[in-house]
């Protein structure tokens, strides 16, 4: 009875009423978090790919042939969503860890090139205060000037380089009296 529902809101949907949709959402959505919730186990991201499914689906409302359950095509659509999602996120842990190696690396060759020990370099690299970190990555890895910094993190080109500054000046204090002790 209610699929065959389903089949009437949809195709009102697919004429433009809007309502039409809106009672389709209203009835798969908590359906489709529920489900999501149980795959995901994390709330905020169980809530993201709801909305996304349901805005994919009224998007793409007419490519729905009909030959299942429009509850059956939603969790095919939250599925493929949620794989891509992992996908994403698995590509973009491979990149972070790329990242680290070759900063590492750089660190290390910098250190050596100062006649530094590189864990005293790295480990105080690490320890700095974000705040100081990233624009000193940014500036001496990545080689993005200061005016493009500043941009980046919504400050003014003299707070950047301070930053960069003082952060660079701690980290040779720092391993200055690592080497010492």
């Amino acid at each position: 009875m209610e699929t065959q529902n389903d089949f009437v809101l949809i195709e009102k949907a697919l004429l433009g009423e809007k309502e039409a949709f809106a009672k389709l959402y209203e009835r798969y959505y908590s359906f489709l978090f529920k489900y999501l919730l149980k795959i995901t186990t994390n709330e905020e991201l169980s809530k993201d790919l709801t909305q996304e499914t349901m805005l994919k689906a009224y998007l793409k409302l007419n490519t729905f042939q009909g030959k299942s359950q429009f509850s059956t095509w939603l969790i095919s659509i939250a599925t493929r969503l949620y794989m891509d999602f992992l996908r994403k996120r698995k590509k973009e842990a491979r990149k972070l860890s790329n990242l680290k190696s070759d900063l590492s690396r750089k660190i290390i060759w910098l250190a050596d090139k100062q006649n530094i020990s590189w864990s005293d370099t790295f480990l105080s690299f690490n320890e700095l205060d974000p705040k100081l970190k990233v624009p000193i990555l940014l500036k001496h890895y990545y080689g993005y000037t200061y005016e493009e910094i500043a941009v980046m993190l919504g400050m003014r080109e003299g707070t950047v380089k301070s930053r960069v500054h003082n952060g660079l000046k701690k980290l040779k204090e720092t391993t200055f009296e690592m080497g010492e002790s």
